[in-house]
């Protein structure tokens, strides 16, 4: 049985980790996070897990290995993962995929939401350092870094597009039409 590789984008805070927890709780897939290897780097540099620091981060890296150095890791971790579903999270601009998009059963998700629903989802979640401070200013600079300006441009390339601006419910219900899609398809 071949692999599946499902690719997950969409702005900050859309929802992307929601849809990577539920297709693993619910059908067992290994998730992979873009953002791990940046803040495994961080860490190991005892230095804060914000989105400061990782756009920072990714942009040297990418200066440095190549604008793909990201597709490369992820394909390369997608390989070893255990299972035949596997969803990579975190997908930023189109170097990012270029090397999954190689693979025959790779395919992309991207999450739509609108700003006003993201940014209370940003506040109240705790998944980098400064995200329960961030005011709406903050939120709209964070949206102008370099590791979050492609994002939009993604939903293009995308398999499939998911509308979070319902209820978890309705998210659900869209991700199992994908994974039924998908499963059909093999």
């Amino acid at each position: 049985m071949q692999k599946i590789i499902l690719g997950v984008s969409g702005e900050i805070a859309s929802g992307k980790d929601t849809v990577g927890k539920y297709i693993a709780e619910k059908y067992g897939a290994a998730t992979i996070r873009f953002s791990q290897p940046l803040r495994d780097t961080l860490d190991r540099l005892y230095l804060e897990q914000n989105r400061e620091n990782m756009a920072r981060l990714s942009l040297h890296l990418r200066k440095a290995f190549g604008e793909d150095i990201f597709s490369k890791v992820i394909l390369a971790e997608a390989g070893k993962s255990q299972g035949d579903l596997v969803v990579v999270d975190g997908v930023r601009r189109a170097s990012d995929i270029i090397h999954l998009e190689a693979e025959e059963h790779f395919y992309f998700v991207y999450v739509e939401t609108s700003p006003e629903a993201r940014y209370e989802r940003l506040i109240k979640r705790h998944q980098n350092t400064d995200d329960t401070t961030k005011t709406e200013v903050q939120f709209g600079k964070d949206a102008l870094l370099e590791t979050e300006t492609q994002i939009s441009a993604l939903k293009e390339r995308a398999d499939f597009v998911i509308d979070n601006d319902g209820t978890l419910e309705e998210l659900y219900a869209q991700v199992d039409t994908i994974v039924e899609k998908l499963k059909i398809q093999k």
